[in-house]
């Protein structure tokens, strides 16, 4: 079965040397984006349903999802509707995503954003902080232990938080002091596969003093009531919104479903 991840670290490396030669960090901040920081894993916290909402044009195991979505017809609304914050792709050839577009939602709203991306290198945690992003994902199928340790460290230097992506146990134990939230993936990055018992499974091996969130194959109100219960408080869905013509109503329905489902089990 093709290793859909090692092809895409393979051609992350060559993107970021090359970028690495075009731009220099230094010069990566003479048109940085200002912003006042916003508190990514306390906007989780302090929401009732801490919804991550993603801004996605494609997967690979997808293709185009939302080929023209905008985002400046899409981050207002999420952040109208409750979103806890935001996540935005920033990979072009797998996701169709650009960090233009970290900018761009930076522009239009306050809420924390997170730069998804596959970070492998401290240029891109510079990178993030240049364009506006609160915080930045480390992926433990991507990068080695200490890889983590280093880039998590360097990011919270530069006023970044760290979202830990794991998808099973033995990746658990990147955790460290530098990781401020703990993802569990339920989409495996080889086949992309998705499973949302990889969060069940996984609820109680995590520490209980971070703050967990669960990814992928989030489909209704239902998924977030029992994933609450097994202590998630955020939960980053993407397709299940970008796949419609309108991304921050399906987010309002979602958050609609979850007050009635709440409402009607009291």
């Amino acid at each position: 079965m093709k290793d859909i991840l090692r092809d895409i670290i393979a051609d992350k490396r060559i993107e970021v040397e090359k970028l690495k030669k075009d731009i220099s960090i230094d010069n990566l901040y003479n048109n940085a984006t200002e912003h006042k920081h916003a508190d990514f894993r306390l906007s989780i916290e302090n929401t009732s349903n801490g919804i991550i909402a993603e801004f996605k044009r494609r997967s690979p195991s997808k293709g185009w999802i939302h080929r023209d979505a905008k985002p400046e017809d899409v981050a207002p609304g999420y952040e109208k509707n409750g979103a806890a914050a935001m996540s935005v792709l920033t990979d072009e050839k797998y996701f169709g995503g650009t960090l233009e577009d970290v900018a761009n939602v930076r522009r239009l709203v306050k809420m924390p954003i997170l730069r998804k991306d596959f970070t492998i290198d401290e240029y891109q945690l510079h990178q993030a902080k240049a364009f506006g992003a609160d915080a930045v994902l480390l992926i433990a199928a991507a990068i080695s232990e200490t890889e983590c340790r280093k880039l998590a460290r360097i990011a919270h230097e530069l006023g970044l938080e760290t979202l830990l992506e794991v998808h099973n146990e033995d990746e658990i134990s990147y955790l460290c002091d530098d990781i401020d939230v703990v993802g569990v993936n339920n989409r495996h990055l080889g086949t992309f596969h998705t499973d949302i018992s990889t969060s069940e499974f996984l609820a109680p091996k995590l520490p209980q003093s971070i703050t967990r969130i669960s990814e992928s194959g989030i489909r209704s109100a239902s998924d977030i009531i029992r994933l609450q219960m097994l202590g998630y408080r955020g939960f980053l869905i993407g397709e299940q919104f970008m796949s419609g013509d309108n991304p921050p109503e399906n987010l309002g329905k979602l958050n609609a479903d979850i007050e009635k489902l709440i409402t009607s089990s009291l």
